[in-house]
C-alpha cells in the first residue's frame, strides 16, 4: 500500500493557540469580556425569528457528538478497516475520544460557567456559585472543540480512503466549512457565549494539530494476526 508522505507541522502555531487560550481564560476569570458576551447574546436573542432560528438549530447538529460526529467517524473508520484489514484504522477514532475526554470535559467541569440561556444570577461569570450540573458546563464550548477534533479525524480517514492528499476544496469542505457553521450557529442559538466558542476553537485547533502529528502507520503494535499492517494514514 502506498503511504502518502506526511507534512511536518511547525510547533509555533500550537504555542500561539495555547497562549491565546490561556490569555482568554485568564481575562474571563478576572471579569473581562463578560459585557461583550452579554451584548452578543442579547443581540442574538433579539433576532431569532422562527425560520432562521430553527435553520440554525438544524445546522448546529454538525457539531453534535452523539448524533453526527461519532456516527460519521464510526462509518469512516469501519470502511477503512474493512478496506485495509488493519487495526490502525481505529487509532484516530480512539485518539480523538481520549484527547477530548481528557481536556474539554474536565475543563467544562472546572470552570463551572453557565450558558446564555441560564436564567439564574452570575450567568456570564466563570466559577458560577449558583449554577450546577449541565447548567454550568459552557466553557470551553464542546461544540467547537469537538468539531475541530472530529473533522480533523474525518479528513485523516478520508485521505486514507481516497489514498491521496485532500484537495484544497475537499479540505475546505471537511475542515473549515462545518466548523464555521457550528461556530456561528452555536453563538446565535445561545448554546454558548461568544468567548466559549472562541476558547473551543483555540483548544480544538491545538488538539486537531496534535492528532495530525501522530504517525499512525508507524506506531508499534503487536502482530494482531496481520491486522497491524499500515492503513495508509
Amino acid at each position: 500500500m502506498t503511504i502518502t508522505p506526511r507534512r511536518t507541522l511547525s510547533w509555533w502555531p500550537d504555542a500561539l493557540l495555547l497562549a491565546a487560550f490561556a490569555a482568554l481564560t485568564a481575562a474571563l476569570v478576572n471579569g473581562h469580556l463578560l459585557t461583550l458576551d452579554q451584548r452578543v447574546a442579547d443581540w442574538a436573542f433579539a433576532h431569532q425569528p422562527a425560520v432562521p432560528y430553527w435553520t440554525a438549530r438544524v445546522f448546529n447538529y454538525l457539531g453534535q457528538g452523539g448524533q453526527v460526529l461519532t456516527p460519521v467517524a464510526v462509518i469512516l473508520t469501519a470502511l477503512l478497516a474493512y478496506r485495509t484489514r488493519s487495526a490502525r484504522a481505529l487509532l484516530p477514532f480512539i485518539a480523538a475520544y481520549v484527547v477530548t475526554y481528557l481536556t474539554i470535559g474536565p475543563m467544562k467541569l472546572y470552570f463551572d460557567r453557565a450558558a446564555p440561556r441560564y436564567q439564574g444570577p452570575f450567568k456570564t461569570e466563570m466559577f458560577n456559585p449558583v449554577a450546577s450540573g449541565v447548567e454550568s458546563r459552557s466553557y470551553p464550548s464542546g461544540h467547537m472543540g469537538n468539531s475541530l477534533v472530529w473533522y480533523a479525524v474525518f479528513a485523516i480517514l478520508a485521505a486514507a480512503l481516497l489514498r491521496r492528499t485532500l484537495t484544497r476544496w475537499e479540505f475546505f469542505a471537511i475542515r473549515v466549512l462545518p466548523v464555521a457553521v457550528v461556530f456561528v450557529t452555536t453563538v446565535y442559538t445561545g448554546f454558548h457565549w461568544l468567548t466559549d466558542s472562541v476558547a473551543g476553537l483555540l483548544l480544538g485547533a491545538f488538539l486537531a494539530r496534535l492528532l495530525q502529528r501522530i504517525p499512525w502507520d508507524r506506531i508499534p503494535l503487536p502482530p494482531l494476526a496481520g491486522w497491524s499492517r499500515p492503513a495508509g494514514l
